[in-house]
C-alpha cells in the first residue's frame, strides 16, 4: 500500500509545481490551484484544508454558493479562511433567481471590500451527448467572449490589481517604516536603508514568509518571499509556533463572548480557569495560594516587588495597623539580572545597558557562578571573589556532568556549596552593618539570566542564596509564612518548558513566596502576565481599610481573549509534554523514555542534539556554549566581550540568507531558508518552539555548524 504523503511533503510538492511552472514563463501569468470539497475537507492525512495550505499562504479565490443555506456556507467559509490569516481577494457564484444569494452577499462584501461576481449558472446537462457539447460550449463563448469584455475579464483585471497592489505596498513598508516607526533595542543610526528591514509578510509554524522585493531582480527568476526560521521565538515568545489555528480559535472564541470586561470584584471562566491551573497545578502547586493578572512580563514584575516590598514592611513594623511607608527598601539580587523595562523592574536591577537617566539601582546583586560547556566539558565558573575561598583559588570547576550540575540533593552537601553559604552570608552581614539600605526582597530569575547575555547560573548557588536568607529570620514561627525577606522567582523567560521544564521550582528544590508568568504562558499569540503569591503574601494586603489593598491594576486586567488563549496554550503543551519528539529528545541527553512524574520535572534535557552540543563547544571560535530545552546560546571567542560586541553578528551573519543546496529543506514547502536570530553582544542564542519538529531543529544544527566551521 503506497505511503500517504505527509502534509509537508504535499506542500513542498505544490511549491514545487509553482516553481515548475513560473520557470516556463518571464513573463506575468495566473497560476490557480484548485482545491476539492469546501474549506474544512480534510486533506489526505485528515488536516483541514484550511491548515494544510496555510503555509503556502497563497491568495484566494472562495467558490460561494447559491443554493438554499448558501449564503451560511459561504460567510462561515469566509470567516474560516480568515481566522487563519488567508487574504480572500474574490469571491465567486453562480447567479441562481430563485434564492438570489448573490444579491445579500454582494451587499454584505462590500462592506468588508472583497469582491463578489456572480455569473450565469452553466445549462442543465442534456441527455444528447452532441447537444450537450454544443450547449456547454456556447455557454464558455457567452461568459469569455471573445471581445474579451464581460464580468470574467474584469475579475482577472482585479485579481491583477489585488496582486499588484500587494507588491506595492511591500516595497512601500521599509520606507515607511524608516519615516515612522520607534524599534526598541535598535540603534537607528545604524540601518538606514530600506534593505536594513526585514519586511515580513506573513508567518506560520516555525517560520517568516519575508518580502525580498528589494534586494532581487525579478527578471533573474527567484522567489520574492523566503521562508526565515524565526531562531528567536519571536523574542522568546512563541511556544506553539505562528499562527497556530487552536490558539487563534480560542482568541475568536473568549473575544466573541466576552470581547474585554472589568475585573475588580468580578469573575469571568477564562480567568478563573486559569488562575485554578496555576495555582493548583501549575507552578504555583503547593505554595501558591492567589493569581494576581497583568500585561506583560515586566508589570507582573511590577506587581511582585509591590507585594514582597509591603509584605516585608508590614512585619518590619509590627503589623498593618503599625504600618509606616518604607523609602529606604532595595532589593537583593544577582548582576546581569533584568526584570523588565518599566521604572519599577529597572530600579530592582544594577546600573547597567539597559537603565536610563532616571534609574535609581535600590539594592545589592550578587556576582553568580555560571554554567557552560567548553570543550565538551561541563564547566563552573567562579567569580573570583568565590574563588579565592574555594580552596585551590580555582576559578574553573569541572562538574561531573551537566545532569550531576542541576542535581540539587546531591551538590548541596559538597564543599562548594558550603563556599557559596560562607560567602553569602559574610556578605549579607557587612551589607546589614553598612546600613546603605534595608534589604526586603530577594529576586531571582531562575537557572537563566536572560537578557543579561543568556547566563546559565550556577543552580546551587540559587539554592543556597534562597536557604541562607530564609535562615537569617530565626523568628518565623509558621513553616507556611515568608522568612527572611520575601523571595520572587522571575519565571518569565524560563517558565513552561522554555527550558524543558513547567517550572525551575522542582528543579531547584525551593518554593519561592511570589513568582511571575507571561511569554509562553499564550502560547505567544497576545500579552498576559500572571504573579503567584503565597497565602503569607496575599495577607500583607489583608484589612478593613480600602488603602491598605493591592491599588494596582492594568485597564486589560484578565483579559478574557488572553485568559482563554492561555488555557489552550496550556492544555497542548500538557499534551507535548507526552509525545514521542519530547521522548526522543530527552532519551538523546541519557533519560529513559519512562520515568517517573518527579524525575521528570527535574530531567536536565534538550531539543538540541546532544553530538551537536558537543561538537560545537570544541570549536575554535567558540569560547562556551549552554542549552537546555529550547535555547542554546553560543558564546563567541571575543577579547572586547560584553553587550556592545558584534562579533557574534558578525561569524554567524551569513545563515540570515537562503542557500539552496539542491535539496529539499524540512522547512514547510521544502525551500532554502534563511535564520533570523538576535545576538547579546559576543553570545548568539537560538530558540525553538515546543513543537518545532527534529527534522527542521536538524536543518537549522547544519546551517549553524557550517557558519561556525568557515569562520
Amino acid at each position: 500500500m503506497a505511503q500517504v504523503p505527509t502534509d509537508n511533503e504535499f506542500v513542498a510538492a505544490m511549491t514545487n509545481h509553482i516553481k515548475v511552472c513560473a520557470a516556463k514563463s518571464r513573463d506575468f501569468t495566473h497560476l490557480y490551484a484548485e482545491t476539492a470539497g469546501g474549506v474544512h475537507s480534510p486533506s489526505l492525512t485528515g488536516t483541514s484544508q484550511l491548515d494544510a495550505y496555510r503555509p503556502l499562504f497563497l491568495p484566494t479565490i472562495l467558490i460561494g454558493d447559491s443554493r438554499l443555506g448558501g449564503i451560511s456556507a459561504t460567510v462561515s467559509s469566509y470567516e474560516s479562511l480568515a481566522l487563519r490569516g488567508y487574504t480572500v481577494d474574490a469571491i465567486l457564484l453562480f447567479r441562481d433567481n430563485y434564492y438570489r444569494n448573490w444579491e445579500y452577499l454582494q451587499g454584505y462584501f462590500a462592506e468588508r471590500n472583497v469582491h463578489v461576481v456572480a455569473f450565469e449558472a452553466p445549462p442543465e446537462k442534456h441527455s444528447d451527448p452532441d447537444i450537450n457539447v454544443r450547449l456547454t460550449e456556447q455557454y464558455y463563448q457567452k461568459i469569455v467572449p471573445t471581445s474579451r469584455e464581460g464580468d470574467i475579464f474584469k475579475l482577472l483585471s482585479h485579481l491583477d490589481d489585488c496582486h499588484h497592489q500587494r507588491l506595492a505596498e511591500l516595497d512601500s513598508l521599509p520606507r515607511r517604516t524608516l519615516d515612522s516607526i520607534w524599534w526598541p533595542f535598535v540603534q537607528h543610526s545604524h540601518f538606514t536603508s530600506e534593505k536594513d528591514v526585514t519586511i515580513i509578510d506573513s508567518a506560520s509554524a516555525d517560520t517568516f514568509s519575508v518580502y525580498n522585493g528589494l534586494k532581487i531582480d525579478p527578471s533573474k527568476g527567484g522567489s520574492l518571499l523566503e521562508p526565515h526560521f524565526d531562531g528567536s521565538a519571536s523574542w522568546w515568545t512563541q511556544g506553539l509556533g505562528h499562527a497556530h489555528p487552536s490558539l487563534t480559535l480560542a482568541a475568536a472564541r473568549a473575544a466573541g463572548r466576552y470581547g474585554h470586561v472589568m475585573f475588580p470584584q468580578a469573575t469571568h471562566l477564562p480567568a478563573l480557569k486559569l488562575a485554578e491551573r496555576l495555582v493548583q497545578s501549575g507552578p504555583g502547586q503547593g505554595w501558591a495560594s492567589r493569581a494576581f493578572f497583568s500585561d506583560d512580563g515586566s508589570t507582573g514584575m511590577e506587581v511582585a516587588i509591590k507585594m514582597a516590598l509591603r509584605a516585608f514592611a508590614v512585619r518590619e513594623s509590627g503589623g498593618m495597623e503599625t504600618r509606616v511607608k518604607r523609602r529606604d527598601l532595595g532589593v537583593l539580587g544577582l548582576k546581569g539580572s533584568y526584570h523588565g523595562d518599566t521604572i519599577g523592574a529597572m530600579d530592582a536591577c544594577e546600573e547597567g545597558v539597559y537603565t536610563s537617566e532616571w534609574h535609581e539601582a535600590k539594592g545589592y546583586w550578587f556576582d553568580p557562578p555560571t554554567v557552560a560547556i567548553r570543550k565538551g566539558q561541563t564547566v563552573i565558573s567562579l567569580p573570583s571573589a568565590i574563588a579565592a575561598e574555594s580552596g585551590d583559588g580555582a576559578d574553573a570547576i569541572e562538574a561531573e556532568s551537566l545532569g550531576w550540575t542541576y542535581d540539587m540533593e546531591t551538590r548541596l552537601h559538597t564543599p562548594l556549596a558550603g563556599v557559596y553559604r560562607s560567602y553569602i552570608e559574610r556578605t549579607l552581614r557587612q551589607l546589614k552593618q553598612r546600613s546603605e539600605c534595608t534589604l526586603a526582597a530577594l529576586i531571582l530569575e531562575p537557572i537563566v539570566m536572560g537578557a543579561g547575555g543568556m547566563i546559565f547560573v550556577d543552580p546551587l548557588y540559587q539554592r543556597v542564596l534562597v536557604d541562607v536568607v530564609r535562615a537569617s529570620d530565626p523568628t518565623t514561627s509558621h513553616p507556611e509564612e515568608w522568612s527572611g525577606m520575601p523571595v520572587i522567582f522571575d519565571e518569565v523567560f524560563v517558565g513552561f518548558y522554555r527550558l524543558g521544564l513547567q517550572s525551575t521550582i522542582p528543579l531547584l528544590g525551593v518554593t519561592p513566596d511570589i513568582s511571575v508568568h507571561a511569554k509562553v504562558l499564550t502560547g505567544g499569540l497576545l500579552p498576559l502576565a500572571v504573579t503567584l503569591a503565597s497565602d503569607s503574601i496575599f495577607r500583607a494586603f489583608y484589612s478593613e481599610k480600602k488603602v491598605d489593598a493591592l491599588l494596582h491594576g492594568h485597564s486589560y486586567t484578565a483579559y478574557p481573549v488572553g485568559c482563554e488563549v492561555a488555557n489552550e496554550s496550556l492544555k497542548i503543551i500538557d499534551n507535548l509534554s507526552r509525545s514521542d519528539p519530547w521522548r526522543d529528545a530527552k532519551q538523546n541527553w541519557g533519560h529513559k523514555r519512562d520515568v517517573s512524574i518527579t524525575d521528570a520535572e527535574k530531567a536536565i534535557w534538550s531539543f538540541w542534539d546532544h553530538d551537536f552540543i558537543d561538537t560545537l563547544s570544541n570549536l575554535d571560535v567558540v569560547s562556551e556554549v549552554m542549552t537546555l530545552g529550547t535555547v542554546l546560546a553560543i558564546k563567541i571567542v571575543d577579547n572586547s566581550a560584553g553587550y556592545q560586541s558584534h562579533s557574534a553578528e558578525k561569524v554567524l551573519s551569513g545563515i540570515r540568507e537562503a542557500v539552496d543546496d539542491g535539496t529539499p529543506s524540512p522547512i514547510s514547502g521544502g525551500a532554502p531558508f534563511g535564520i533570523n536570530f538576535r545576538t547579546l553582544g559576543d553570545v548568539a542564542y537560538f530558540m525553538l518552539s515546543l513543537n518545532t519538529s527534529p527534522e527542521v531543529t536538524r536543518a537549522v544544527e547544519r546551517r549553524i555548524m557550517k557558519a561556525l566551521r568557515v569562520t
